[in-house]
């Protein structure tokens, strides 16, 4: 399972994955001094941390090397939410108190993420009642 990034690691991976294409130190560098004085060496030690890490893959160009990513920022932030889901006590607590945490947007983007997964989940059948039998084999309803 994946560890979350540090600070620095994930401004790194950030423009990694920004620009996808490999990119060397300098580039990486280049960009980060406008907004903060960093040296080379330190851009250096994180960019070869997340090579060890499994975060970047590395080709030597010359004298230096170009760095790749590995998986994709939504990969990263995937597995973070199934490494937290995983060890909660009761994943159907925490599942409900994310979900009452997410923005109009961001249920909506659920939605449609179930809808690609799992079409018959994101959208109930009338034809399906909630104990798994079909319209046909269901009992009647009692008292009604």
């Amino acid at each position: 399972m994946p560890r979350q990034l540090g600070e620095l690691e994930d401004t790194v991976m950030t423009r990694v994955w920004q620009w996808n294409r490999p990119v060397t130190v300098r580039e990486v560098l280049e960009d980060l001094q406008q907004e903060r004085s960093i040296a080379y060496t330190t851009v250096m030690t994180v960019m070869d941390n997340l090579h060890q890490k499994g975060w970047v893959r590395r080709e030597v160009d010359g004298r230096a090397y170009r760095y790749t990513a590995v998986s994709t920022r939504a990969a990263y932030s995937a597995a973070l939410m199934n490494e937290a889901w995983s060890q909660s006590d009761n994943p159907a607590a925490a599942l409900v108190a994310f979900f009452g945490m997410m923005s109009a947007e961001q249920r909506e983007a659920l939605r449609d993420a179930m809808r690609v997964v799992v079409p018959t989940f994101a959208e109930p059948s009338e034809s399906r009642p909630d104990d798994g039998t079909t319209a046909d084999e269901a009992p009647p309803e009692s008292g009604r």
